[in-house]
């Protein structure tokens, strides 16, 4: 969805998608894989691609922000074995739901980058790795495959060219430790889904112990359609180092909850406002920005800053996942940590020490301040625990249960001491 006409951008990955027109020949209607068949056509040099996508200033999608240009020119293209190329479709950050959009109402536009990444890249098998808890999307995905390789697009000598790519769907088993990429990788080998020790790093020892890269759905969906519009036009969408549209998921306490893609750099005034506002005329409290694992920003901080990597960095988060989950004047901070809490301490693997004993000491320790059993030195107990966890672990799952302890100490301190010394919430009206 969209509402910046005023802005005269339209939506790029969502455009004119109605839940039905997923199909093929939908797809190549809005002009879909045209720009598969111009590289390949025109005999583009893969150098020239990787150019153009890092001249776009696409950055990934699913929450590091890497240039997406730079991560394809790591792969080393004169490798002589076999190469892999992977889509992380493994959505499961809190208030997170744009892949699985992508996935269910246009799965050509990512085949499609799919396929030019593979070009761009010297690589001739690539999987797709579907979170576990969405069946209807993996059969969708599935569905599309088919059809791309009974037209000529995927397989053995694509569109007549000596260009292959075989593509295939791996359904994962809802774990939100395999958003990892390195757990993926493991998952899909059928091991147990365990992030590895960095280095080596994928693009040199990946899937199956040979060269891989791997990236978000919406960063593969976005690469047909900078290069339809040109790398430059794509990047002044946006804003310098924020090149393009981004996919917002917006939840909590608004009138439209959904996906908005809107142009890097859109102020967050004017996403809520096509959210619909505040639910029910209430005041602004606080948003988290990028995911639940992004630490909050107070409301009216918020209300004043753009929806782009480097000024939600200023602001003192991140914009992560593009996951933005707005909390009205009437949610307890304390309550909203302690659900936080609980997710990282049920998901962790158990791997590091770390995160393992120290997710779990988060969620007790915010779970006797809510219950009215906490003291006043367990404040400080709590960014101590979440400090410990800070860069201490194999993956970042860690430094993901320890941000939001921190974002909701450092704004939200007196609603966690009136639970420790009046046993009783702050907030009016908490819910």
């Amino acid at each position: 969805m969209t509402c910046l006409h005023d802005r005269h951008i339209q939506p790029l990955i969502l455009a004119g998608l109605n839940g039905e027109n997923w199909h093929l020949d939908d797809y190549a209607a809005r002009g879909g894989y045209r720009q598969l068949r111009r590289i390949l056509e025109a005999h583009i040099p893969p150098e020239q691609v990787i150019a153009d996508v890092n001249a776009s200033g696409l950055r990934g999608r699913g929450g590091a922000g890497f240039p997406t240009g730079l991560k394809w020119s790591f792969m080393p293209r004169q490798f002589p074995g076999q190469k892999y190329l992977v889509c992380n479709s493994d959505e499961g950050e809190p208030g997170t739901f744009k892949d699985r959009d992508i996935l269910r109402y246009n799965p050509h536009a990512l085949i499609e980058g799919m396929a030019i990444g593979a070009y761009a890249m010297g690589i001739s098998v690539g999987y797709n790795y579907i979170h576990g808890e969405i069946w209807h999307e993996y059969q969708r995905f599935e569905a599309a495959l088919e059809e791309a390789r009974a037209a000529g697009l995927l397989g053995k000598n694509i569109l007549g060219t000596e260009f292959s790519f075989e593509l295939h769907a791996h359904h994962g088993y809802g774990a939100y430790i395999c958003g990892e990429e390195t757990a993926l990788l493991e998952s899909i080998e059928g091991k147990k889904g365990l992030p590895r020790f960095k280095p080596p790093f994928p693009a040199s020892f990946g899937l199956f112990g040979k060269p891989t890269t791997i990236n978000n759905t919406e960063t593969f969906a976005a690469v047909p359609f900078l290069l339809a519009i040109g790398p430059q036009k794509y990047l002044e969408i946006g804003k310098p180092n924020n090149g393009g549209t981004k996919i917002f998921s917006v939840s909590g306490d608004v009138e439209l909850p959904g996906n908005y893609e809107a142009p890097l750099g859109t102020p967050f005034a004017t996403l809520l406002e096509c959210a619909g506002g505040m639910r029910g005329g209430q005041k602004i409290k606080a948003v988290i920005p990028g995911g639940s694992s992004a630490p909050v920003i107070p409301g009216e901080v918020m209300m004043q800053t753009d929806m782009d990597y480097d000024a939600i960095a200023k602001a003192g988060s991140m914009l992560g996942s593009g996951a933005v989950i707005v909390m009205n004047e009437t949610r307890c901070m304390v309550r909203a940590l302690l659900r936080l809490s609980y997710f990282y301490f049920e998901e962790s693997c158990g791997q590091c020490t770390p995160c393992r004993e120290g997710t779990g000491w988060l969620y007790r320790i915010v779970d006797r301040i809510e219950h009215g059993k906490g003291r006043i030195e367990d404040l400080e107990l709590l960014n101590s625990v979440a400090s410990g966890m800070m860069g201490r672990t194999i993956c970042a799952l860690g430094d993901a249960a320890a941000m939001p302890v921190h974002g909701m100490l450092k704004h939200y301190w007196d609603e966690f001491e009136c639970h420790v010394e009046q046993k009783r919430c702050l907030t009016p009206l908490a819910h």
